[in-house]
């Protein structure tokens, strides 16, 4: 049964190169390049997305009441979400070390690059900045979850999990005791 789930992942693997060679040709086809993190159109595209751009008195008379009373709601949540942030860091930051293990490098999970959209207006890049944010903050949360699951309990579940991080297909059958016992060491070592 390992076998096959490590063939899969293999398959989900091959799956995942060839979604990256979808997204390099959308990037020759919208015309941009990377410089660095940056990211630069072609000013021959800056120019076309440009024209296509609605300002915000434009965009909020067709918006509708409903939405603009859910604004508060959502922007309400940014504290949460930054003290969220600030005690997963210190979290990770205390035990981590303590464990051994190396910490995650949260840039590698914000991307903060819509802004950059010729199309968006001011509120539009706003929340784009906002959703990268929270969506950010979510992967850097479940790689910091990961990470302590395989540290102290990398077993799989009996039921199926909707959506397992990626370090889970690696982890001891549920009820196997004997791989749970000679790969847990192993499981530890591969997070320093």
């Amino acid at each position: 049964m390992h076998d096959r789930i490590v063939h899969l992942m293999r398959g989900i693997v091959e799956l995942e190169q060839g979604l990256q060679q979808e997204l390099e040709q959308k990037q020759e086809e919208f015309r941009y390049h990377f410089e660095k993190r940056r990211i630069l159109f072609e000013q021959e595209m800056v120019e076309s997305q440009r024209k296509l751009k609605v300002s915000v008195l434009q965009r909020l008379r067709k918006t509708k009441i409903r939405i603009i009373l859910s604004i508060p709601v959502i922007y309400g949540l940014l504290l949460p979400l930054l003290l969220v942030d600030l005690s997963v860091w210190l979290y990770q930051w205390i035990c981590f070390s303590l464990w051994g293990i190396s910490t995650v490098r949260r840039r590698e999970y914000w991307l903060m690059d819509r802004e950059q959209l010729a199309y968006l207006n001011f509120v539009e890049k706003l929340n784009c900045l906002y959703c990268g944010y929270a969506n950010g903050l979510a992967s850097y949360i479940r790689e910091v979850a990961s990470r302590t699951e395989q540290y102290w309990c990398p077993i799989k579940h009996a039921h199926k999990i909707r959506q397992p991080h990626p370090r889970y297909w690696h982890f001891s059958d549920y009820g196997d005791a004997p791989a749970y016992r000679k790969n847990l060491q192993q499981y530890r070592a591969d997070l320093r």
